[in-house]
């Protein structure tokens, strides 16, 4: 146990301080408001305010987590390797910064409810993000904070004991597109053929014909190879189901589809699967209650997962829909278009919303990278892959993390976009279970 004094309390602060210290370090605290309870106390204590008492831990406090509302905020960003030496040359327990107000400026993604640009998806751009600009996205700096933060505390404290946190691997697979050329009913198929012949693509025609006629296996149905890559290095995936209807951004296979079924339930017998909310139901709770409950049927059981197609994210709104249709986990924490640390952790961590000032009932997943954004947006060649992934991973591992990776089964196809790319995921977990 220990005590955490601070001259005023917050939902705010109450927040960040259970997410620290219950959630990432695995202990037990309690709170006062008490100075003189706080300098009486023999046991482990932190002081967070603006001026120290004496040879206690002392976080300086800046006003963010005792405000009300939403403002631009004055942000100076600290070197990591300048913290340290701090650290190194100060006898005093004095940590540089407000630890506790930028881990929660992060971690409630503060910036995305401010003024900003949005991509043609309507979604926050990269670009605005504090982690980019300032050239820290490829950290997970909170988790970073925390581990600073529980190795001073060892130090000033060695009875206290943490638990371990060990390193886990996450694998997720959105199914976009369940089939290339299989299950569209007649008049896609139709009109992908008339296609195919107006654009002069003549080999994917034949495909199609030859995948129809039962010759040849649809390239998409990739499901016996990531079976088998689970099976292989012991690890389970999570699977997140388009279900909308049709439309210009939501191309999968109709939930009446039996086969599409069948397929459902067989990878749900193995693995936890979750509702990929189609892109017209961003801002429509109705279409994900109905995209919910066709999972439902298929699946006999509640669904309380989910991952936003496209990663269309938008705050309050997205968790707000969400929590109504009483999703428990969500798993759509990452950006698009850049790899790393959208909200500067690794870790599960529970949902605040800034408008309404209180922790709601969603627990957030971020990943740290996507199959889509080396391929389509960093244009990144499979062979250089590693270059950009293995950072990635090593970063993880250091703090003892969840290294989540967002992969599709098309992306495993060899099928055009994906030419050469069918080994690269198999490449990622090899590095995963790497000792080195």
């Amino acid at each position: 146990m220990i005590l955490i004094y601070s001259p005023a309390s917050s939902a705010r602060l109450q927040y960040i301080l259970d997410v620290i210290f219950q959630d990432f370090l695995g202990i037990s605290y309690s709170f006062t408001s008490d100075a003189g309870k706080f300098n009486f106390h023999a046991g482990p204590k932190i002081n967070y305010s603006e001026q120290a008492f004496g040879n206690e831990l002392f976080i300086y406090s800046t006003r963010l987590l005792f405000e009300k509302g939403i403002r631009d905020q004055q942000i100076s960003v600290i070197d990591w390797q300048d913290t340290k030496a701090f650290f190194a040359t100060h006898p005093k327990y004095i940590i540089p910064f407000d630890l506790f107000a930028a881990s929660f400026y992060l971690l409630t993604r503060y910036e995305e409810y401010l003024p900003h640009r949005r991509d043609v998806h309507g979604r926050f751009d990269v670009r605005d993000s504090l982690a980019f600009q300032k050239g820290f996205l490829n950290k997970p700096v909170v988790d970073l904070y925390v581990l600073q933060l529980k190795e001073i505390i060892s130090d000033m404290y060695p009875a206290l004991e943490f638990p371990e946190r060990k390193f886990r691997f996450l694998s997720t697979i959105d199914i976009d597109n369940a089939w290339a050329y299989k299950e569209k009913g007649l008049l896609r198929t139709s009109g992908a053929f008339l296609r195919s012949l107006v654009h002069l693509e003549f080999q994917e025609f034949a495909e199609r014909l030859l995948v129809l006629l039962g010759y040849k296996k649809d390239p998409f149905d990739t499901y016996d190879e990531l079976h088998a890559l689970q099976q292989a290095y012991g690890f389970k995936s999570i699977y997140f189901f388009l279900l909308g209807d049709y439309g210009e951004n939501d191309k999968n296979v109709s939930t009446s589809r039996k086969k599409f079924q069948s397929l459902i339930n067989s990878i749900a017998d193995y693995n936890a699967v979750g509702i990929h909310p189609s892109y017209a139901s961003n801002t429509l709770t109705s279409r994900i209650k109905l995209e919910q409950s066709r999972l439902h049927k298929i699946i006999k059981s509640n669904v309380t997962r989910s991952r936003q197609h496209f990663l269309k994210l938008e705050f309050p709104t997205t968790y707000r829909n969400l929590i109504e249709c009483d999703i428990t986990d969500d798993y759509t924490m990452g950006y698009a278009a850049e790899p790393g640390f959208r909200a500067g952790t690794c870790n599960t961590y529970r949902y605040f919303d800034l408008v309404y000032d209180c922790m709601a009932p969603l627990k957030i997943h971020p990943f740290v990278v996507m199959d889509a954004t080396l391929n389509l947006y960093k244009k990144i060649s499979p062979s250089e892959v590693m270059s950009f992934v293995g950072p990635l991973l090593k970063e993880v591992k250091r703090v003892n993390g969840t290294f989540c990776i967002l992969w599709h089964n098309e992306s495993i196809s060899d099928k055009k976009p994906w030419e050469g790319w069918k080994d690269v995921y198999e490449e990622i977990i090899k590095a995963v279970y790497s000792k080195n």
